[in-house]
């Protein structure tokens, strides 16, 4: 701002302060301190008697970014006030309707006033479907673009990672490599990257990784930092820790991204250490790197050490924990099996609870068994959220858990009353490039009944070494043995008796779950890893767990 003031108070002293040119060359100023120098931009604007294109485009370039309402009604005053836009101007505009997620009217204007053909244009106008959710036009503006250029490619691949389409996205990139018209940048590595993370395919991770390398694409931070996120969802931390160790340049989203790695795969002591050396290294931790810490506490069970991290956001930062950290001192102290604490921490909060803050103590109530806290946990969250099928049967599993199936049907039956109902447990696993789904109770895989067979006969050798059904985890008042035949088709077992069918070499089997495993799935897989000789690693709900030869890396405090 200091050389937007500089330059107005010449121009006073000159006399020119009213000269449109020089009103032009204040506004360009303006523009370029943006968004600091808006509201001086917005004055300057006004004193402009007839302001022409250029006026309009500076402007609403100026707002496009972080006030775009601002430059989209200066767009609606430009047209108001007989101003032709011009191919400067819809860029811009299209930028702020993408920020807005509105503006789809904006495609017959363009092609009304013949920027159907501009490349510029139309690249705006594919991000502004893609931001809206509306893959099939943007798709569509693309493929009938007369010629495109490295920002097309980057800016149609963005849409459909960023609206889940991991897969299209990849398929994308590869027809672009053929095209070979251009060649990709980093931008566009970066959405390939995102793809990848989004659908946790490790072998994918490895040749993207190799991509860069051969392409002598440089590893820059932001490029580092998504290769470590990357691969820790993709379920390889040691890939992460390699590519940490090269960047020779890390900044707080690099440190934090590889702490959250470290605590989602239940590193804590490391991700603990990490966070010390990041501070040491001069690096102020934010929000979200305190969140991973603080997980990491609690994946690991280190109390003191969670309460420690926890008053240094206040103590020694100055910040105001978010609900976020709240709900991390919750999950720490409920799967400490401090629920007591835990209860009082929540009601003393300084701020109200959410729902899944509550949630969050209502899990760690029906891992202890702890029923009357549960119930009346149920009640406060009745009053923020009735209407979730999570909060229903956690506390069914606490009735079942004890053998209370009166309570537990009355449960289950004002589920039924409301019109709640369960989603089932979804695992999927990737055989040659394929995705296969095993669903628990569906049978419509076409290799089911192999499947199955493989699984009864896995789990009659797994008996031998001392595996035990935990039939306590199915909740119904049903025998023995039928617990143990609903038991046995969990997702993910279905899914590790097909990897081990469909695999003859020793390669770790990976599957990702979307609820968080059972005790029975836990104590089968870690059977499963010995017997079988194989790495296990199963990504569910809220981590990774690694299992080999008999033990997982949770060592069983999840």
């Amino acid at each position: 701002m200091y050389h937007v003031y500089k330059l107005h108070v010449r121009l006073l002293k000159t006399g020119h302060h009213n000269h449109p040119l020089a009103l032009r060359r204040l506004l360009l100023s303006c523009a370029a301190s943006a968004p600091a120098s808006l509201s001086y931009a917005r004055s300057i604007f006004d004193l402009i008697a007839s302001p022409d294109t250029f006026a309009f485009n500076t402007v609403v370039r100026a707002h496009a970014d972080s006030s775009p309402c601002f430059s989209l009604s200066f767009f609606s005053k430009m047209r108001m006030s007989g101003v032709s836009p011009d191919h400067f101007t819809f860029p811009f505009v299209l930028k702020a309707c993408a920020r807005l997620q509105t503006g789809l009217d904006l495609h017959s204007l363009l092609f009304k006033l013949g920027f159907d053909s501009d490349v510029y244009v139309l690249n705006g106008l594919i991000h502004v479907y893609g931001c809206c959710g509306f893959l099939d036009f943007a798709l569509k503006v693309f493929e009938e673009m007369p010629e495109r250029d490295l920002v097309s490619w980057s800016s149609i691949i963005t849409c459909f990672v960023k609206n889940g389409f991991g897969y299209e996205a990849l398929a994308l990139f590869r027809r672009m490599q053929l095209v070979g018209t251009v060649k990709p940048d980093e931008v566009i590595i970066l959405s390939v990257v995102s793809a990848i993370s989004l659908l946790g395919d490790l072998e994918l991770g490895k040749w993207i990784r190799g991509f860069i390398s051969r392409n002598g694409l440089e590893l820059t931070v932001p490029l580092g930092t998504a290769l470590v996120d990357m691969f820790s969802r993709c379920g390889c931390i040691e890939e992460s820790m390699r590519v940490f160790d090269e960047m020779g340049e890390r900044n707080v989203l690099t440190w934090t991204a590889f702490i959250n790695g470290l605590a989602v795969h239940g590193r804590s002591g490391d991700a603990l250490r990490m966070f010390h050396e990041m501070k040491n290294n001069g690096f102020r931790p934010d929000h979200v790197t305190f969140t991973g810490v603080l997980a990491a506490c609690s994946h690991g069970g280190l109390v003191s050490d969670g309460w420690h991290v926890f008053e240094s956001i206040r103590n020694e930062y100055g910040m105001e924990p978010l609900p976020e950290h709240y709900g991390c001192m919750v999950d720490l102290l409920g799967r400490a099996g401090l629920l007591n604490e835990a209860y009082k921490f929540v009601e003393e909060m300084p701020i109200r609870p959410n729902s899944i803050i509550w949630r969050t103590l209502l899990g760690a109530c029906v891992n202890h068994n702890y029923i009357e806290l549960a119930k009346k946990v149920k009640e406060k969250i009745n009053e923020l959220d009735s209407y979730h099928d999570g909060d229903y049967v956690l506390l069914s599993n606490v009735y079942g858990g004890v053998g209370q199936w009166i309570e537990k049907a009355g449960v289950r039956n004002s589920m039924r009353e409301k019109r709640i109902s369960k989603n089932p447990g979804c695992s999927l696993i990737n055989v040659n490039q394929v995705i296969h789904e095993f669903v628990a109770g569906d049978t419509n895989h076409p290799q089911f009944e192999s499947v199955r067979e493989f699984l009864v006969s896995m789990i009659d050798s797994l008996k031998v070494v001392g595996y035990i059904p935990d039939v306590s985890n199915v909740l119904f008042d049903i025998e023995e043995e039928e617990k143990e035949n609903t038991l046995g088709y969990h997702s993910e077992k279905l899914a590790v008796a097909f990897a081990l069918l469909c695999f003859t070499d020793r390669r770790t089997i990976r599957v990702m779950k979307n609820l968080r495993i059972c005790h029975d799935c836990h104590c089968f897989m870690k059977h499963a890893s010995d017997v079988f000789e194989r790495e296990i690693i199963i990504r569910d709900r809220n981590r990774f767990h690694h299992f080999s030869k008999g033990s997982c890396s949770c060592q069983d405090y999840w």
